[in-house]
């Protein structure tokens, strides 16, 4: 038997416990050491699956499996989470027409492969100042620019640069 065993079984604190089998056959209610003894029989361990009820129930499995089985679903869950990474590009009001269109083919390519990108419209000096609609004008010439589609979560709003605003593809 392994060393851990022992350590396993010793966790559980209870006089008595209910005891599920290794196959999930329900063995009733026993006390804590004849459950053990009944764990040995099957040469495996005795775990607590649920302190908090009355009384706690206590399963009979190979604890070395049951790390080896929790471990590798995690590792599916984690491999199955994609991040979404907010992708940053910045134009000013003057950038021209082959510009906004290099960078909006860019902003095709992070929207295809499913991040968002935030757009922003850099305002240096007095150019802060100019009237909203024109700014806004500004940044719908590059979103006429992207052929994907795509929807606006964050509409356009002052930050410390100028215009920001950011977009994901539609669904």
């Amino acid at each position: 038997m392994a060393d851990y065993r022992y350590k396993v079984n010793n966790f559980i604190k209870a006089e008595k416990v209910r005891l599920i089998g290794p196959e999930g056959e329900n063995f009733g209610v026993m006390n804590t050491k004849d459950a053990i003894v009944k764990a040995a029989e099957f040469e495996m361990d005795l775990v607590e699956i649920s302190p908090s009820a009355n009384p706690p129930i206590a399963k009979i499995i190979d604890y070395g499996k049951f790390l080896y089985l929790e471990s590798k679903k995690q590792k599916a869950i984690k491999s199955k989470a994609h991040n979404v990474e907010v992708k940053s590009i910045q134009i000013k009001v003057g950038t021209g027409d082959h510009d906004l269109g290099l960078k909006a083919k860019k902003i095709t390519e992070w929207i295809k492969e499913g991040h968002r990108v935030k757009i922003d419209l850099f305002l240096p000096g007095r150019t802060k100042y100019m009237d909203k609609n024109f700014l806004k004008e500004r940044l719908e010439r590059i979103f006429k620019l992207i052929p994907e589609d795509f929807k606006v979560t964050e509409e356009p709003k002052k930050s410390t640069k100028g215009l920001t605003t950011v977009i994901e593809r539609a669904k």
